[in-house]
């Protein structure tokens, strides 16, 4: 079986321009359309939109990989290192914050040059005690002749299917200086081509012996925030080629056996892409209802006791709101808590649900009332 890194012209890939320009097009339409609406949602919004995309992210990259991370403490570790403040934020493991760390340096620091030591720091990050479950690994450089072919392969022992073979472990340094050095230079092609084809050509290297795959897709990422020419992010590619995983390895080994022409890959890379953006909509749901609402809201604006409660109604209060758990968590005297929910149900910002007497309780409505 010939790969496609065995043929002589390799590294030069090649594509159907024609064919691929429209699409092209069409997603940058797409993510320019994404970026102008979240730039109009103010910094809080946008900041907790960033921190929900970016868990979804680390999350989603792992689990294409077999990887199970805890979203509660990625989340965390994320806002941390963004500064934000998240109530409650649980500890994070050594695991997660390894990964944590590489994402964000690839999106937070998109600018800055990827070099060699930056891609072992990465490596290093996802696997800090050296090992790969029960497996002593070489860790923060590149994977060393002794440990034999890279391959990917399925099957039961005995009857295993090689999918792809990577380079032999003597071609990495110049393979990788190649790779390096393109990336970093000048080039007519865009930036989200530019991701597909850095992605697939990275993940054909296979340079490191494990974590190939989720180092690949940071890359990716980090050429896409190039792309939008901001740090935040708002879709998460990872979370898209995970929801198609089965298809994301079938184009690649299909790709990786073929000529050097990579049209088929990237036309999938861009359609996975679209979709990605078009998804981030429904992601962002719970966002886009606050500002919504806070653009109602702020038409007549609420005092900060009824702004602390809204808040922790729209970030998923558990229980039912009563009169004594609005004065609890507004600080305030039950009559306080009264009149302030008057106001509020007579705005049509609160609804009172069904039930009363010492029972009752109110919760927001899903619009404001003149919007309805």
């Amino acid at each position: 079986m010939s790969y496609i890194h065995e043929n002589p012209d390799w590294p030069g890939l090649k594509w159907a321009e024609a064919k691929l320009s429209p699409l092209l097009a069409d997603v940058r339409h797409r993510q320019g359309r994404l970026l102008g609406k979240m730039e109009g949602l103010g910094f809080l919004l946008r900041a907790e939109a960033n921190l929900t995309t970016l868990t979804a992210d680390v999350i989603k990259s792992s689990a294409i990989e077999g990887k199970q991370l805890d979203a509660e403490q990625v989340r965390s570790s994320i806002a941390r290192r963004l500064g934000l403040d998240v109530g409650g934020a649980a500890p994070s493991s050594r695991a997660v914050d390894g990964v944590v760390e590489m994402m964000l340096d690839a999106t937070q620091k998109y600018a800055e040059p990827l070099t060699a030591e930056r891609l072992f720091g990465w490596h290093a990050s996802l696997f800090p005690t050296g090992h790969s479950g029960m497996q002593r690994i070489t860790v923060g450089a590149w994977r060393p002749l002794e440990a034999g072919p890279m391959q990917v392969v399925s099957g039961a022992m005995g009857r295993e299917q090689v999918h792809f073979e990577a380079p032999s472990a003597e071609r990495l340094e110049h393979e990788m200086a190649t790779f390096l050095k393109w990336f970093g230079g000048g080039s007519e092609v865009d930036p989200v081509l530019k991701a597909g084809i850095a992605h697939f050509r990275f993940v054909t290297i296979h340079p490191f012996e494990d974590g190939n795959g989720r180092i690949g897709r940071a890359i990716a990422d980090m050429a896409l925030a190039r792309g939008d020419g901001t740090p935040e992010r708002f879709y998460s590619m990872s979370a898209q080629i995970e929801a198609e995983r089965k298809q994301y390895y079938d184009i690649l080994e299909r790709s990786q056996k073929g000529g050097m022409d990579i049209t088929l890959w990237l036309e999938w890379f861009l359609v996975c892409l679209r979709r990605a953006v078009d998804g981030a909509e429904s992601n962002l749901a719970g966002i886009f209802r606050k500002a919504r609402l806070w653009e109602q809201i702020n038409l007549e604006p609420v005092n900060e006791r009824q702004r602390t409660v809204i808040n922790r109604l729209l970030d998923g209060f558990e229980g039912k709101l009563s009169s004594s758990k609005y004065a609890k968590l507004a600080k305030c005297s039950n009559d306080t808590a009264l009149r302030d929910i008057k106001i509020l149900l007579d705005r049509g910002i609160f609804t009172q649900e069904a039930g009363g007497g010492r029972s009752t309780s109110y919760r927001l409505i899903e619009q404001p009332a003149n919007q309805m």
